[in-house]
């Protein structure tokens, strides 16, 4: 059976997207770059805004339109929380919740068995790196958040799941593996022994030679005290992205987020302390109800004192079935959007000096995309490990590879090298 695996939304359903990949190859499926030339579509949905919400159902329906003749399955998170929706869209025969997301493969194929390596899906979610799941769901519940629903409560894939598809994604050529989860600094928690993220990192850099190793999003709670530690290591990315959300301790309150700005503080003190030029990214939502111009004024300041490499800048948008879709005070749209640009505009300068420090380094360089230009080079775009986007001209296709480049200058986009 021919399969075209798609995805939106965030780095975990590209690692999902990966072992299902995995596991259809090992049930002797065939993976296609493209919608038009399969038998069965798969689409990993997602939920987290309003517009991701939109952008899944158009995705269903372009895909319909591309191959009226493929089967479609949904699963993720939009299609857990809406399945009837789902269901109801033309060329859908299959939606699978994410409590079963695991068995999508088994439902679509007779027989499974174990693959060898794991290799890149092929077509537009084809990607360098290795995207590997170790945790899913959230116990939190913060008042604006549609993850505990769709997700379950937290849970964590087992070590020796983990060590085996690092290993397969070495296998199949990969030279960084991204762990992923809702909510990484729960791993472990419910597994026999309490193991916990530091214990995972030390096991995983012990079991593989993979270049390099990076975290996904980690949300600034529950972390464990030695975790920074472990950046000794310099196969693990000077990167970590916190999702801070609000400077403001009332409004952290208000959205139910189990820390306040100073132990956020203290924790980015202490990341910084052991991780050399760490590159700090975070999310920032502003516009969440009763969020006053002193609240605002408060986030801003503190943006200011972090120095931060990047960051993901949203306006609150009520989502039906969570607690903040109907708190009171909301912030008018128009003033949301004004404190946007504020913080984007502060970030981009924040990114720009972070940027600008590297200018005249020399660092290494993962190419994750290669394309072959009309004189005979290849243009290159690919990461630092601090998370830089790069881009080079090179006289032969790079990608998959890691280089020691020169930084020269900074772009919109990132540095040419």
């Amino acid at each position: 059976m021919r399969v075209y695996l798609d995805c939106l939304g965030c780095r975990l359903n590209q690692a999902e997207l990966e072992r299902m990949a995995a596991q259809l190859r090992a049930a002797g499926c065939e993976l296609v770059p493209s919608a038009e030339d399969c038998e069965q579509v798969v689409l990993n949905t997602c939920t987290v805004t309003h517009r991701a919400a939109r952008d899944s159902r158009a995705r269903v329906r372009q895909l319909h339109r591309a191959n009226p003749s493929a089967r479609i399955a949904v699963t993720g998170c939009w299609s857990t929380l809406e399945a009837q929706a789902a269901a109801a869209l033309p060329g859908v025969q299959l939606v699978v919740p994410n409590a079963e997301k695991d068995q999508l493969a088994a439902l679509l194929c007779q027989d499974q068995g174990r693959p060898r390596a794991r290799l890149p899906i092929p077509g537009s979610r084809r990607r360098a790196r290795a995207f590997l799941q170790i945790q899913d769901g959230c116990d939190q519940a913060c008042a604006y958040c549609l993850t505990t629903q769709a997700r379950g409560p937290s849970r964590s894939t087992p070590l020796r799941t983990i060590v085996a598809e690092l290993r397969a994604a070495e296998a199949g050529g990969a030279l960084e593996a991204v762990l992923c989860g809702v909510q990484l600094s729960d791993w472990g928690r419910v597994l026999p022994g309490s193991p916990n993220l530091s214990s995972l990192l030390d096991t995983l850099l012990a079991s593989s030679a993979i270049p390099r190793l990076r975290l996904s999003s980690l949300e600034p709670w529950g972390l464990p005290t030695d975790l920074f530690q472990r950046w000794t290591d310099a196969r693990l990315c000077r990167q970590l992205h916190l999702p801070l959300q609000s400077g403001c301790d009332a409004t952290l309150a208000r959205m139910a987020r189990p820390y306040r700005r100073a132990q956020a503080s203290e924790l980015i003190r202490q990341a910084r302390a052991w991780i050399p030029e760490l590159a700090l990214s975070t999310d920032i939502l502003v516009g969440f109800p009763g969020e006053t111009e002193a609240e605002f004024t408060q986030t801003l300041a503190w943006l200011a004192q972090l120095n931060l490499a990047d960051a993901h800048v949203f306006t609150f948008s009520p989502r039906p079935g969570t607690r903040a879709a109907s708190m009171p005070d909301p912030v008018p749209s128009a003033v949301a959007r004004e404190r946007r640009l504020a913080v984007m505009e502060q970030v981009e300068r924040s990114r720009r000096r972070y940027r600008q420090r590297l200018i005249g380094t020399t660092q290494a360089v993962l190419w994750v995309s290669a394309r072959a230009d009309d004189g005979g080079t290849w243009q290159l775009g690919g990461l630092t490990d601090h998370g830089v986007p790069v881009r080079a001209t090179a006289d032969a296709d790079l990608w998959n590879q890691l280089s020691p480049v020169r930084l020269l200058r900074q772009e919109p986009w990132g540095l040419t090298a």
